[in-house]
């Protein structure tokens, strides 16, 4: 069973885009599993539990800020929002399994 993940950006005035990205999932690791291990490898960015905030260009998923760029209301932070088991087939560009993809979000939230 591959792995949907889920997430999105919405900006200071609360617009949003929605985006998901399929990861294969070779060794079968449950989507509550994964969602628990990113939930304490990212950095909460606000004083809200569960809410998971990573940048979009550092773990090469596609971007979802608006086209035009408003600076009192555009920042760099996305949100991670579920990791759900599918039978679709995998869309990630890298071709990255879901492990592959999680380790990516925990060298990103390092720096």
């Amino acid at each position: 069973m591959n792995v949907r993940f889920e997430y999105l950006y919405h900006d200071a005035g609360n617009f949003k885009n929605w985006g998901e990205v399929v990861f294969s999932n070779p060794r079968n690791v449950s989507a509550d599993t994964i969602a628990s291990i990113v939930n304490q490898v990212l950095i909460d960015r606000t004083f809200f539990i569960d809410r998971t905030f990573f940048v979009a260009t550092k773990v090469n998923v596609p971007d979802l800020h608006f086209s035009e760029h408003i600076d009192e209301l555009d920042h760099d932070w996305h949100e991670v929002h579920s990791f759900q088991p599918t039978d679709d087939p995998p869309s990630d560009d890298r071709n990255r399994n879901i492990e592959e993809f999680v380790e990516s979000l925990r060298s990103a939230s390092a720096v």
